[in-house]
């Protein structure tokens, strides 16, 4: 019997306008920054919570601790960015590029991603629980200990990326691709992969997780 091919993430289509310097000393809360390019700046600890980013480029930035909870990126580029703390929770991103991050413990419970690639670059312990990827793709990144506990995924791909002990707990899933997962480990939810696609070789060593679930023993 045919299976119907699993939908592709459509991914962002960014072009910046000429983008003007930032000259403030730090982000502030529920902010509107248009048109806006931060270079080479240290952002940790700054408050922007509920502030917008349009059409902005945001590069080697460190955003240690940086307080951005429901913040709104649109239409943007954050490249080199890095930091350990970063707070996302209930953020909107859309139209947006991520490129060779290095952060660690970002927290994105409750975001809003749609139109998003992530690209390059390594994030650690990424939270990413009860958030909504909607056209998402992940490629040629590493993802350690990402935790999409009672997220929803839908049209999400990942493409030459390490997918690296995984929480997938109640997650729901549609048309989500993991078949270009270089390593692909799940820590805790293997049997919530429905509705997602994977290789033979994948399915293979996700095969002692999945009979640990079921209880079956496999002897000889």
């Amino acid at each position: 019997m045919a299976t119907s091919a699993v939908r592709e993430a459509r991914r962002p289509s960014i072009v910046l306008p000429e983008l003007r310097p930032f000259e403030g000393r730090g982000l502030e809360p529920d902010g509107d920054y248009d048109g806006v390019r931060f270079e080479g700046l240290d952002l940790s600890g700054t408050d922007g919570g509920g502030a917008t980013f349009l059409d902005v480029g945001m590069y080697r930035c460190a955003l240690d601790e940086a307080a951005l909870r429901r913040t709104r990126f649109i239409d943007s580029v954050l490249e080199g960015v890095w930091g350990v703390g970063t707070k996302l929770a209930d953020a909107e991103l859309r139209d947006v590029e991520l490129r060779d991050a290095r952060l660690g413990g970002v927290q994105l419970h409750g975001a809003r991603l749609n139109r998003v690639l992530v690209r390059g670059g390594k994030i650690d312990c990424l939270n990413l629980r009860q958030a909504s990827l909607t056209d998402v793709t992940f490629e040629e990144c590493v993802l350690s200990e990402p935790d999409f506990s009672g997220a929803s995924l839908e049209r999400v791909t990942f493409r030459d990326c390490v997918l690296r002990r995984a929480e997938l707990h109640q997650v729901r899933l549609k048309d989500v691709d993991l078949r270009g997962a270089t390593e692909l480990d799940v820590a805790v939810g293997v049997e919530h992969l429905a509705g997602a696609v994977i290789t033979m070789g994948q399915l293979m060593d996700l095969a002692p997780a999945l009979a640990t679930q079921i209880g079956l023993r496999v002897e000889g």
